[in-house]
């Protein structure tokens, strides 16, 4: 049966494993902070239905969703996670700017997994960790005392920090963020580290990797993760329907390849940096013909437009709907993109200050 040294030896095997982790993965059990039902890679997996499958996906390098909708999921809703434990190798990419001796706050507690890593290498004493609902609060206190072990847990919005146990040598985040707290700076020791999912509605797959020094942060991109959305900033969720009733929209045509937005991640990171509370969705046909329909929805769910793909064809149709042209918007960004010499994000830097947060080249 899967233990917690599967977990180890599949991490080792891969090369995610750092020395200086190793002991905590080894010790701390992850069934402790794994519920009896969750989804993994589109399927659900039960503890009562299947044990041995329940106990092979608990030790395996892959995300758990332990739950949707804020818990709160009504039957017509689309189902989108709002809580994980981690995809272990990515909880140790984010980890190695943890030192010995550090001060860390974790924003974003879940059922507990990556608190309880913190604690069993930092202690209690040097770990806090704030979760923004509740339910999900008291489960990861009880995880952690199941666990043994005992670090500093708040139920609070996490955005504003816990500033009653700063200054933190590190604060990580472990949900995506759109703006960067200025709490956070102000919260980090001189010389610390700021790590957090940072995004748009558009793009929100990137590291920010941020230095405070002289009251500010500075830092940059990198990465590719996928974490559940801060709640006080999240993107809108929905099926076509919410947005689009049978409208008729303002049709033109591009010669744009909308799939160049799916396909290319610096260009699609770059017009999130213009278009940020919008987001986009290819839905390719079904009928073999290699054709597909590039939707896009704003945020306030007053908008829509769309691009159709053809293949062999130079230009392509749009339609646009609502008080904004959101295809307009995104190819004005693409083009801005372009005529910069379409640079790579890992050329962008982000600052953060009292004034607010800021991306340039």
């Amino acid at each position: 049966m899967s233990s917690p040294g599967r977990l180890v030896e599949i991490l080792h095997n891969k090369g995610e494993l750092p020395p200086e982790w190793a002991p905590t993965v080894a010790a701390v059990d992850r069934a402790h902070f794994v519920p009896d039902t969750f989804e993994v890679a589109d399927r659900t997996v039960s503890r009562s239905a299947d044990e041995p499958e329940w106990r092979r996906m608990v030790y395996a390098d892959l995300p758990l969703i332990t739950q949707h909708n804020d818990g709160r999921r009504a039957a017509d809703e689309v189902a989108f996670p709002t809580c994980s434990t981690s995809m272990p190798s990515l909880m140790l990419a984010m980890a190695a700017v943890v030192r010995d001796g550090d001060a860390v706050l974790e924003v974003g507690t879940g059922t507990g997994y990556h608190a309880a890593w913190l604690a069993h290498r930092l202690g209690g004493d040097r770990t806090t960790t704030i979760e923004t609902d509740k339910a999900l609060h008291d489960i990861a206190r009880d995880n952690l005392a199941r666990a043994g072990l005992h670090p500093h847990t708040e139920c609070g919005d996490g955005l504003a920090g816990v500033p009653a146990r700063a200054p933190f040598d590190r604060i990580i985040a472990t949900c995506t963020v759109r703006d960067i707290p200025y709490a956070w700076v102000e919260q980090t020791a001189p010389g610390g580290t700021i790590l957090t999912p940072w995004g748009s509605s558009f793009h929100s797959y990137s590291f920010a990797t941020l230095t405070v020094q002289d009251g500010q942060a500075t830092g940059r991109f990198s990465g590719r993760p996928a974490f559940m959305w801060a709640r006080q900033q999240r993107r809108s969720y929905g099926r076509i329907r919410d947005w689009y009733h049978g409208e008729q929209g303002d049709r033109g045509t591009t010669s744009l390849d909308p799939r160049v937005l799916e396909q290319n991640p610096d260009a699609r990171f770059a017009v999130g940096l213009r278009v940020r509370d919008a987001w986009p969705l290819l839905c390719p046909a079904d009928d073999g013909s290699d054709e597909a329909t590039y939707w896009l929805f704003d945020d306030a769910r007053t908008s829509w437009a769309t691009v159709e793909y053809v293949p062999g064809h130079g230009t392509y149709e749009t339609e646009q709907h609502g008080p904004r042209r959101l295809w307009h918007e995104v190819e004005s960004a693409y083009r801005a993109w372009t005529a910069e010499g379409s640079p790579t994000r890992d050329r962008y830097r982000i600052t953060v200050t009292p004034d607010g947060q800021h991306v340039s080249l």
